[in-house]
């Protein structure tokens, strides 16, 4: 595990196109975990933004999925929040995004616990304890 120190929003899109760079072609599964206004969309934007997506990127709270073509490659960002059970992923058919050649960034993952895989990358956002628009990031690779 690496921890990573992230002082504003601006920093905290930078550390999602350093995520981003870093992966791999089988880092495709990111898992986004932390308290609410953690950051965790911020971050998703970021490495979006990395992949060469120059246009919006909003939080999938009440769509529960936002899709993007990015470069010829399909990005998923989830934002499991609102989910009551984790059967409700197999509503939306969560077995056609979970797929090799796309990428999913999943916020809130503990809400799909038992019907997703295991990530490729997880990352745990909490707020600084001296800083209170900071946050610390910490990074596990699978």
């Amino acid at each position: 595990m690496k921890t990573f120190e992230i002082n504003s929003a601006a920093a905290m899109e930078d550390f999602g196109a350093a995520i981003a760079a870093a992966a791999t072609a089988t880092e495709i599964t990111v898992f986004l975990s932390g308290d609410l206004a953690a950051g965790k969309t911020t971050m998703a934007r970021g490495y979006l933004r990395r992949l060469g997506h120059p246009g919006p990127v909003k939080s999938p709270t009440f769509t529960l999925v936002e899709s993007y073509a990015v470069n010829g490659r399909a990005v998923h960002h989830f934002d499991l929040y609102r989910l009551a059970d984790p059967e409700e992923l197999e509503f939306i058919g969560i077995r056609d995004y979970i797929n090799p050649d796309y990428v999913c960034l999943i916020e809130w993952p503990s809400k799909g616990k038992g019907i997703l895989p295991t990530p490729s990358v997880y990352i745990q956002l909490d707020y600084a304890p001296s800083n209170p628009q900071g946050r610390v990031a910490k990074v596990t690779y699978a």
